[in-house]
């Protein structure tokens, strides 16, 4: 186990209710959880690995790759699905070549779907790291990507 996981592990006291905790932990540190850190874990708190798994794959929260340096998360809420949100995925996907839950094979861009973000007078809307853009179109979308590429966005 690597130094950084140490010092994760050594937070918790190895009981079965430290297991969603734990995953959040991880993932935090590490930013998706790897299978040989959910096998460490079930070690850790003695629980069967098939309970780790089952508990890591039900919640939507724990991603088990690698999220890109940029991360999307296009929103397809209510008010985002009414306003084009399909549409807004599919810009995304179409212009980084990857479909959802995918990241590029550099690492740069990750996308993924969201039930919300909260944003929803600016629907349709996505999160591009920790910036939300709102009012999205495709034509924004391939744009987005345009100036990010002649480096007059920084996310």
């Amino acid at each position: 186990m690597e130094a950084s996981l140490k010092s994760v592990f050594s937070e918790f006291e190895g009981r079965q209710e430290d297991l969603i905790p734990l995953l959040q932990a991880v993932q935090t540190r590490l930013g998706y959880l790897p299978k040989d850190v959910l096998l460490e874990i079930s070690s850790f708190i003695h629980i069967p690995e098939s309970r780790v798994f089952g508990v890591a794959t039900f919640y939507t929260q724990f991603r088990f790759s690698p999220a890109g340096k940029t991360h999307i998360m296009a929103c397809r809420g209510t008010a985002c699905h009414v306003r084009g949100a399909p549409r807004i995925l599919k810009a995304f996907s179409d212009t980084l070549g990857i479909l959802e839950g995918e990241a590029t094979g550099d690492l740069e861009y990750s996308l993924e779907t969201v039930a919300c973000i909260g944003a929803c007078g600016l629907a349709p809307c996505a999160m591009i790291n920790d910036r939300v853009e709102g009012k999205l179109t495709p034509k924004k979308v391939r744009g987005f990507f345009r100036r990010r590429l002649k480096n007059e966005i920084k996310v």
